[in-house]
């Protein structure tokens, strides 16, 4: 079945965003960064992070996957404002590595990280290691990391929160999550101890992620975007006609472009390992969207379309063997589309033993079928083939 004319007609739905939501852009002079050269520095964007009131460069800079420090200090001397880590990414490391970056530069930054701890003591636990390898008396932001339903939101968690709060140790208290967006965003947005929602959020998603992100704007929260560029897919198949074409004509910046475009879409964490995804991200804040990203996104979400899972939910218990689906076609795309093997193992091996071990070559066919078009059993056969080596 064809299906290019109806994704064509979705990118052109999300260009309609509301005209309300360019107030979420900041126009106080006070907003305004600190004067640089013209003709040295890159153009930058600022917005206010919701109710929050702190002030950020629509574009930030998600340090999961970096492991050159020197690529984050260049994004501050830049003028970028947002840094994003957490307590797993790296094994630790990476709160390190982005500690020792940004040492000198702690009073002009916002810096977040997450604990994807299930206890009250266990939360409070990772925070004050998250500190001291942070080198940082406080987080601007701490998030309950990786949530999908409001269940998962528990009170002794939020305690930790409010603990941290009333400690010092935080600002603001956040929540993350990859998916489930439609049910759990819509409770954060009410929640008045949630102060910052970040989300899984790209040009593949279905438009129901852009209005209730939209509506937690409108209700004060601040609004923080990842996985912008949907999968990356940077060295998926590089001999590809198809690959080598939408690299060329800058199709990680058409993505990143889509969401900056949408001023309800406080600050975004786009994954970067060197300088150069660094200064082509820098031009999302100065380059609009337009005409050509469209219809090289159009492409590119036909390229995709296989291998990228958009985190709809819709196959949650449809596997015969009872495997998260989901997860696994998240961290397979860690491999293939951002080529961070050790990271796609790492998810992979925390899984249940059983899940680890399962095999989908064991089944005659298979009982998930994505709406989206994903090839779920051989991107899950993939994912067992890599990982479990």
């Amino acid at each position: 079945m064809n299906r290019t004319p109806s994704r064509r007609s979705f990118l052109a739905a999300g260009l309609a965003l509301p005209a309300v939501a360019s107030a979420a852009r900041s126009a106080d002079p006070q907003a305004a960064p600190p004067a640089r050269a013209a003709s040295t520095a890159p153009s930058l964007e600022f917005r206010v992070l919701g109710n929050t009131g702190l002030k950020v460069t629509a574009v930030g800079f998600g340090c999961m996957i970096t492991s050159d420090g020197s690529v984050i200090e260049r994004a501050a001397d830049l003028g970028i404002t947002y840094f994003d880590t957490a307590r797993v990414y790296q094994n630790g490391n990476n709160e390190r590595m982005v500690g020792a970056a940004l040492r000198n530069k702690r009073k002009g930054i916002v810096l977040s990280s997450k604990t994807g701890a299930h206890t009250r003591a266990d939360a409070l636990a990772h925070l004050d290691t998250s500190l001291k390898e942070l080198g940082t008396d406080y987080l601007d932001i701490w998030y309950l990391h990786g949530k999908s339903k409001p269940e998962d939101i528990t009170d002794e968690l939020i305690d930790a929160q409010q603990t941290a709060k009333q400690a010092g140790k935080i600002r603001f208290a956040g929540v993350s999550t990859h998916s489930g967006q439609p049910q759990l965003i819509p409770f954060l947005a009410g929640h008045p101890k949630i102060d910052v929602i970040l989300s899984a959020y790209n040009f593949s998603l279905e438009p129901v992620v852009t209005q209730v992100l939209e509506q937690a704007a409108k209700a004060g929260k601040g609004t923080v975007a990842m996985k912008v560029m949907a999968g990356g897919f940077r060295r998926l198949s590089p001999e590809d006609p198809k690959y080598k074409k939408l690299k060329q004509e800058g199709g990680m910046l058409s993505a990143l472009k889509w969401v900056v475009h949408n001023k309800s879409i406080h600050t975004t964490v786009p994954s970067m390992t060197d300088n150069d995804q660094l200064d082509e991200n820098m031009k999302a804040m100065s380059v609009p969207f337009g005409a050509d990203d469209e219809k090289r996104l159009a492409a590119q979400l036909e390229y995709i379309a296989p291998m990228y899972c958009r985190m709809c939910g819709g196959c949650q218990g449809q596997c015969r063997q009872g495997l998260p689906v989901e997860d696994m076609l998240r961290f397979v795309t860690y491999a293939d589309g951002y080529g961070q093997f050790a990271l796609g193992r790492e998810h992979f091996l925390s899984l249940a033993p059983a899940h680890i071990a399962a095999s989908c070559a064991d089944c005659d066919s298979c009982t998930v079928v994505c709406r989206h078009g994903v090839k779920v059993a051989e991107r899950l056969l993939r994912a067992q083939e890599l990982f479990r080596c």
